[in-house]
């Protein structure tokens, strides 16, 4: 089921109720019940990376539908309510300190659920150096909520741009021919900007150049950055740019200063590791600043520029929508709401054979039924 949209998730001050705490882990555990017996851990695991799925379901439990910490509140309840032993998958990770601690928590759970924690710790610094550095687009990742099962494994992670007050959800899933380097995400909700992203199928020399640079001489290739900014050249390049019809805001996206001794030293570490792959270069530490340089020699030198598309997942945002009264009021076309309404549906049947207390469930259907698209 494929799932286009975005939400806004705006920075939302306070804390949920504690009164409201017990209710959500009550909802959240009794939908869980009823999702491993009817789909499979599994399938669970693949739910949760879907992010139109991660909305209804964080509505349904008592969280506001557009808030930021909508992201960090229902993976918390989760990861509080998921056993591992009786439901087959695990949640691990979520805000700050505990997303460093994803590491032990995988180490820890390997053997109850089957898994490689190497290659699951792999993974984790993978999706979180992706979104950081060959994905540059304003908002520092500060959450990261890893789902696993045996043979699957789902990352939710978010961003926060501190100037728009404004947050970004990365939604990952595994699949086969996964290429961590070439349009990974299941989706990514967020309002959408500008970016510096290597991460379009069309980039691909970029990325080429992007290994080729990391294995040569750091020295050298810090003088060829140093020339690039300070020649005079730039300006030239930028006329060349805006003539070609590329805005020069795009591209003094990614034309910041730089800590140039550090990005020597960045560049040293990852050359030592011998590099044959960019995921390899992310892993040694590759990371934004460096990365930033490179993006520059690699345009001005070589040819070969980053991306400046934003991958917001599009055409339209269907939390909003679900919100719109009328359905299509401030659309700029017709939308097809019976995605949505499926999603809804299918997390209505769970809550309706859910072990709840009937208020809670009431107040879990009254919660979706709000969600769902109307028609004109």
């Amino acid at each position: 089921m494929e799932i286009q949209g975005v939400a806004d998730l705006p920075l939302h001050e306070g804390h949920v109720p504690r009164w409201l705490i017990p209710i959500m882990r009550a909802l959240a555990r009794a939908i869980i019940d009823v999702m491993v017996l009817e789909l499979g851990p599994q399938k669970c695991v693949q739910r949760f990376s879907n992010p139109l799925w991660f909305q209804a379901f964080n509505n349904a439990i008592g969280m506001d539908w557009d808030s930021s910490g909508s992201t960090t509140v229902t993976t918390a309840i989760l990861k509080s309510v998921v056993n591992p032993k009786e439901h087959g998958f695990a949640v691990v990770g979520g805000k700050g300190a505990q997303s460093r601690r994803i590491p032990e928590e995988l180490e820890a759970l390997s053997s109850t659920l089957d898994f490689e924690p190497s290659k699951m710790i792999k993974v984790s610094k993978l999706v979180a150096k992706v979104d950081t550095t060959l994905l540059q687009d304003g908002h520092t990742l500060y959450h990261q909520a890893v789902f696993v099962a045996k043979g699957m494994w789902g990352v939710v992670q978010q961003g926060m741009d501190v100037v728009k007050r404004f947050a970004r959800r990365y939604h990952w899933v595994e699949r086969e021919n996964l290429k961590f380097s070439v349009e990974p995400h299941e989706a990514i909700a967020g309002v959408k900007g500008k970016a510096i992203n290597a991460l379009e199928q069309k980039c691909e020399g970029l990325r080429k150049v992007l290994v080729d640079l990391v294995n040569e001489d750091p020295k050298k290739t810090i003088a060829q950055y140093q020339t690039l900014v300070h020649s005079g050249g730039l300006d030239v390049w930028l006329k060349q740019a805006s003539l070609g019809g590329v805005s020069k805001s795009n591209r003094l996206v990614y034309y910041r200063p730089v800590d140039v001794e550090k990005v020597e030293l960045v560049l040293k570490k990852v050359r030592d590791a011998k590099p044959a792959t960019l995921e390899e270069a992310l892993l040694a530490g590759l990371g934004p600043s460096s990365a930033l340089a490179l993006y520059l020699i690699s345009d001005l030198v070589y040819s070969e520029p980053p991306s400046f598309e934003d991958p917001v997942t599009l055409p339209y945002d269907p939390f909003k929508y679900a919100f719109t009264v009328g359905g299509k009021d401030g659309i700029p076309y017709p939308v097809d709401p019976s995605v949505a309404k499926q999603v809804l549906r299918a997390l209505g049947e769970f809550i309706e054979r859910a072990k709840l207390e009937a208020k809670q469930k009431e107040r879990a259907l009254t919660r979706l039924k709000a969600l769902e698209p109307h028609s004109d």
